[in-house]
């Protein structure tokens, strides 16, 4: 029979064998042990720091195109060009002059996605709570507005892709060597032949694709001017102020959109404390028996690859989209863009920060929870049937997790890879004076911006 001093001996031994101290006095277990071992695995020896997202001022760190270096000046510039709506200045219909921008579908609270489950530009208005509230307005055709007939990305950890968007048109490097066949003449795809890479080349190009574009006098009479001198010291105006010059500072900013005050970001760099016990279950069964660190990897969770996965398009979602159906090229994935057979169904691997911010999953929108999300992939069942099984991922097959993995994963990619300070990475305002991210007279209203 244990006596009271016998049995408080006990407790704090066994304690001891499972908590330990770090540096910075946060408790270390033997789960925080077997966390940094997997991970010590699954970076092929280089261990926790491989995992770690540099500071967003640390610009040596941060991946940058070689022909746009990043600078202070540059960030600054992008910061305040990516929010300013007084850039539409080529609508289709001239009452949404003004009126969006690039945040308009990457905003800082959607985890610079667009917060609902396809990213209306100009012909939308409104916003609601969180972009969710975003209608096509009573004055626009549905050819008329700016859709796309794909989910709308997340503009987070665009460092880490040479190649952007779904089907990773956009870049002249990497895994877009060998493609410039397939840069076609007078359209977006063309803009690779300025040799950038696909940070660099979606926003130069995107700024015409969303109907945006310079106007030199209200660059003067907004003092933008100031700002472009700064950021291009070799140039100056009005050589200093046009799209490929707007694009760049774009990018510059865009590569610093890092989440990197999430609870696995906190404790990668020491602090034991910054994840619950179940985001450490959920991040062992990630790097482990879910296999989803095979693609998922790195600072941003990602990487270059191209996986079919067999999910929905965009179109055959229940709810009403514009510009979809059965015969958009964009339903190819990779293969509507190089046109190769075997990268038919193909789409690039996302990265997974901030995910909860926008509930929208899936390059067509159709799932709306983290937790269905993995379920999914743990049956390893196709839902699409378009896509045909031999073209689906070595990697989609059942896991066959428990339901507690399931639910300890989902916790770490809800809860363990978010950052709830995205704000941050806006600006209190933009030089115009306008509302962001859009400025129509609803969205105004609903953003309080009247």
């Amino acid at each position: 029979m244990l006596t009271n001093k016998n049995f408080i001996f006990c407790l704090f031994f066994s304690t001891s064998l499972l908590l330990g101290c770090n540096k910075d006095g946060a408790t270390s277990s033997l789960q925080d042990e077997e966390l940094s071992e997997i991970l010590s695995l699954a970076s092929n020896g280089d261990g926790t720091e491989f995992f770690v997202l540099p500071n967003s001022d640390d610009f040596d760190k941060i991946p940058q195109d070689p022909k746009n270096p990043i600078s202070k000046e540059k960030v600054e510039l992008g910061k305040l060009l990516f929010h300013e709506t007084a850039l539409a200045i080529n609508p289709e219909n001239g009452i949404s002059k003004g009126n969006f921008s690039c945040a308009s579908c990457h905003f800082a609270s959607a985890g610079f996605q667009a917060g609902r489950f396809q990213g209306i530009g100009e012909g939308g208005i409104g916003f609601g709570i969180n972009g969710e509230g975003r209608i096509k307005g009573s004055l626009y055709p549905g050819s008329m507005i700016d859709v796309q007939p794909i989910r709308s990305p997340s503009a987070l950890n665009m460092a880490y892709q040479q190649a952007i968007l779904w089907n990773g048109q956009f870049g002249a490097t990497g895994p877009n060597s060998g493609t410039e066949y397939a840069w076609t003449e007078d359209t977006p795809k063309a803009v690779n032949n300025l040799g950038y890479e696909g940070t660099e080349i979606q926003a130069i190009a995107g700024l015409k694709v969303h109907r945006m574009g310079v106007d030199t006098a209200f660059m003067e009479d907004k003092n933008y001017i100031e700002y472009f001198e700064k950021a291009f010291p070799g140039l100056s105006f009005p050589a200093a102020c046009s799209n490929e010059t707007m694009g760049l500072a774009i990018a510059a900013y865009e590569r610093t959109l890092l989440p990197n005050q999430s609870p696995f970001q906190e404790w990668l760099k020491g602090n034991n404390n910054a994840m619950t016990e179940l985001q450490k279950e959920g991040a062992i069964v990630f790097f482990g028996k879910g296999e989803c660190s095979t693609c998922h990897t790195g600072p941003a969770m990602s990487s270059m690859e191209f996986h079919a996965y067999g999910m929905k398009d965009l179109y055959q979602i229940s709810e009403r989209t514009f510009k979809t159906s059965s015969e958009n090229g964009e339903n190819m994935g990779r293969g509507g863009f190089t046109g190769n057979e075997e990268d038919m169904f193909r789409f690039k691997v996302p990265q997974l920060y901030n995910l909860k911010d926008s509930p929208f999953y899936g390059h067509g929108s159709s799932m709306r929870s983290i937790r269905e999300v993995i379920e999914y992939k743990n049956r390893g069942m196709k839902e699409n049937d378009n896509v045909p099984d031999n073209a689906l991922s070595e990697h989609f097959k059942p896991l066959n997790l428990s339901d507690e993995e399931i639910t300890a994963l989902t916790d770490f990619i809800s809860n363990g890879l978010y950052d709830p300070n995205l704000k941050r990475y806006e600006p209190t305002s933009v030089l115009s004076g306008n509302c962001f991210p859009f400025n129509d007279p609803m969205a105004k209203s609903h953003l309080g911006c009247d």
